[in-house]
């Protein structure tokens, strides 16, 4: 795997994974910034939920289960002083699908957090990491037009 971060101006910069894709980062305007990018470390935020969302969803497929959305909402408390390393996260799953097994779901998530998410491992070496999760069923909200009636 391979990434390049090249210098913008300011505190903008521009990284460019191996895969062609590009996005921007910048910092805060007290910093030098001109706030026209996430900032480096919500990166790695959003980096450990997009990695934990591919597990979960990959897992509950293969356990035939009917997932329609997903969402991974984070939270992260930061040291006071340098280095400010992630103390504290957070990880909400919010779980839609039709007649999901809440067992399923948690185990997902927990083979997720334990064996799979390289970022939730190596984030899990500074941070404590906690994870919680709801489902919601479409069945609820919605009716078939397609019974025999």
């Amino acid at each position: 795997m391979k990434a390049r971060v090249k210098w913008i101006e300011g505190a903008a910069m521009l990284g460019e994974a191996g895969s062609g894709h590009a996005i921007v980062m910048d910092g805060p305007p007290d910093l030098g910034g001109r706030n026209i990018g996430v900032r480096p470390m919500e990166m790695l935020l959003m980096g450990l939920g997009g990695c934990t969302q591919f597990d979960v969803l990959l897992i509950l497929r293969k356990a035939r289960q009917h997932v329609t959305d997903c969402v991974v909402e984070l939270t992260a408390e930061r040291a006071a002083s340098d280095p400010k390393v992630f103390t504290r996260i957070h990880v909400h799953f919010i779980v839609t699908g039709h007649g999901l097994d809440a067992s399923r779901v948690a185990r997902a998530i927990a083979l997720s957090a334990e064996k799979y998410c390289s970022a939730s491992i190596m984030l899990g070496a500074t941070a404590r990491i906690t994870h919680d999760f709801e489902i919601q069923d479409t069945a609820a909200s919605q009716t078939s037009i397609d019974s025999p009636g």
